[in-house]
């Protein structure tokens, strides 16, 4: 599959090197070139080949995908999106958007639904907002000796080819219903984040039975 990584943090970084490791064809762009070529670099020696891993504008990087994974800061979306010719492609949204502190909830509409509204004609799946980047380093990600569980939601189409990454990082696709839910997914992440910034564990909310 050919992915463009939109963004050079530690998303990008940890999925990036799976997805290298799972043989895709991957592609940088960044809003500093030299932190895209670094990437670039790092991800190039994690897969079979590494002539599978570039540097791209951002324009070339959205006509080479077929999947585009966001991990940039919300407030740049507004800006990178519009321009780009993103019909057809499947956006990967992991994003969050917590409020000014950590004790607010997400202001305006959901990030999934705005992305949507940026880039008409393409599928946006939300995934991966849950889960720190530092678990999805781990060589399989787990959590208590099971396998990480990735929420999905958009298109079940879309939902389907995202599900094959989500098991190539070694997780556990779940679908999760259409992009109107995703807005569950980021409430959820913002009221968990605020439980552990205020120094409580939020994983025993759903502690199993």
């Amino acid at each position: 599959m050919r992915i463009a990584l939109f963004g050079t943090g530690g998303m990008a970084d940890a999925l990036g090197t799976a997805w290298s490791r799972a043989g895709h064809d991957l592609a940088v762009a960044g809003r500093d070139p030299s932190r895209a070529a670094a990437l670039a670099g790092r991800l190039s020696t994690a897969g079979p080949n590494p002539a599978a891993v570039r540097t791209l504008s951002w324009p070339a990087a959205a006509e080479f995908a077929d999947v585009i994974l966001l991990a940039l800061p919300v407030p740049a979306l507004a800006e990178l999106l519009p321009p780009l010719s993103l019909s057809g492609k499947i956006l990967v949204d992991c994003t969050n958007d917590p409020g000014p502190t950590s004790e607010d909830p997400p202001s305006g509409a959901p990030v999934a639904a705005r992305i949507a509204e940026l880039a008409p004609g393409a599928s946006v799946v939300k995934a991966f907002n849950l889960v720190h980047v530092d678990v999805l380093r781990l060589t399989p990600p787990v959590f208590a000796g099971r396998p990480v569980a990735i929420p999905l939601c958009g298109s079940p189409e879309a939902v389907t080819t995202v599900s094959t990454l989500v098991r190539d990082v070694g997780c556990t696709p779940l679908p999760a219903g259409d992009l109107s839910r995703a807005a569950l997914l980021e409430a959820t992440a913002a009221f968990t984040i605020s439980l552990w910034m205020s120094g409580f564990d939020a994983q025993a909310i759903l502690a199993p039975s």
